[in-house]
């Protein structure tokens, strides 16, 4: 228990030193040159037309940077493109770009919606219904939300901007996500130390069948444009970006494989705790009943996710009548076959790995009992 209390302090230390960390980033935005401020629009009145542009007079009252408390006018130009088009209209709230001119002056463009007062909203309202649902669980698992958070933003990715390998550094950030986690939400026990054993097997095998996976089909890890971005960020990093997809396909499995761990762990644990003289047979054969169940929904969890993020690319496919063969081929969509099946391959083989060492562990522990 005091173990575990300590581990919950250092969560909470690492949580507010990754959010100091960000607010010096977002500080240290602002230059010489140019800088980024909030405004709220006031009023709004056709521009007419220029260079085939309609152009919309926006007024508006700046509410953060060095213009603070100033009312500017600012053209808003759009080009009749939903993609890169931001219409506003009273009450809008949206980020400019302060540019400075050549002869001293400035210039204000609107660059996008101010969506973050909405998203922490959202927030918000996840963390009250976590905390009233789940109360200490749900406390704890904001702990590990937060401590998942500081691995991914101060570790993990930094690492790779410095040209560390992004598979190791996903797997050694997966190892510790996944130990704090268990750990912090279920104590240390045989329930967790199982649960960590069938998570880590199941990502072990995930990675192994999506490496050769990957080399088999001769992935790149340059189907999106992201990607192909990351070729001209100023770090000037060389990145593999095979590893680099690897290493997303890894994250992505983990928290299907962890939820799968602690639950047939978990199950094990209750029923053993409400019959303690089943026989361990008796105890394998529900833990892998109970995983089969979970098994089940997970796989399509994984399958319907991936799905998801690629519907408009589908859609484009089915509306031009591309055959089935032609789309497996391509790049792109077998990026995402091999992210799910790997991810689902890695969750299957949780299952018997946790009942295999939940098995053990609670045999072990029985013994010492007599």
């Amino acid at each position: 228990m005091r173990k575990t209390i300590t581990i919950i302090f250092i969560s909470v230390f690492l949580l507010f030193h990754s959010f100091v960390s960000a607010q010096d980033i977002i500080g240290n935005q602002a230059d010489d040159e140019m800088e980024t401020m909030r405004g709220i629009v006031l009023d709004v009145e056709d521009g007419g037309t220029e260079d085939h542009f309609s152009v919309q007079m926006v007024t508006l009252e700046i509410y953060s940077g060095s213009l603070e408390g100033n009312v500017e006018l600012v053209e808003n130009h759009l080009s009749d493109h939903p993609v890169y088009d931001i219409i506003v209209e009273p009450g809008d709230r949206v980020l400019l770009l302060k540019e400075m001119t050549n002869d001293g002056a400035y210039e204000l463009h609107i660059t996008e919606y101010v969506r973050d007062r909405s998203i922490f909203m959202l927030l918000l309202v996840f963390v009250v219904l976590l905390v009233l649902v789940g109360r200490l669980k749900g406390l704890k698992t904001l702990l590990t939300l937060g401590f998942t958070f500081f691995m991914i933003v101060q570790v993990m990715l930094p690492g790779m901007l410095r040209g560390y390998s992004p598979i190791l550094l996903t797997i050694i950030s997966s190892f510790v996500i996944t130990i704090a986690t268990i750990l912090i939400i279920n104590g240390i026990n045989s329930k967790s130390f199982s649960a960590i054993i069938g998570i880590f097997g199941g990502l072990l095998a995930a990675g192994l069948f999506m490496f050769w996976a990957g080399t088999q089909v001769k992935l790149t890890g340059l189907s999106s444009e992201e990607a192909t971005m990351l070729m001209y960020i100023p770090q000037a990093v060389n990145f593999d970006f095979r590893d680099l997809l690897f290493a997303g396909i890894i994250m992505g499995s983990l928290g299907a494989v962890m939820d799968v761990g602690i639950s047939v762990a978990s199950s094990m644990e209750e029923i053993r705790r409400v019959h303690p003289d089943i026989a361990i047979g008796e105890l394998m054969k529900s833990g892998m009943n109970v995983g089969q169940d979970i098994m089940g929904t997970m796989s399509n969890t994984l399958i319907l996710a991936y799905t998801g993020a690629a519907l408009p690319l589908l859609l484009l496919f089915m509306a031009y009548e591309a055959s089935i063969i032609d789309i497996i081929n391509l790049d792109i969509i077998a990026t995402e076959i091999v992210r799910a099946l790997s991810g689902s391959i890695g969750l299957v083989l949780t299952v018997p790995l946790t009942v295999l060492a939940s098995a053990v562990l609670l045999k072990r522990r029985n013994g010492k009992r007599h």
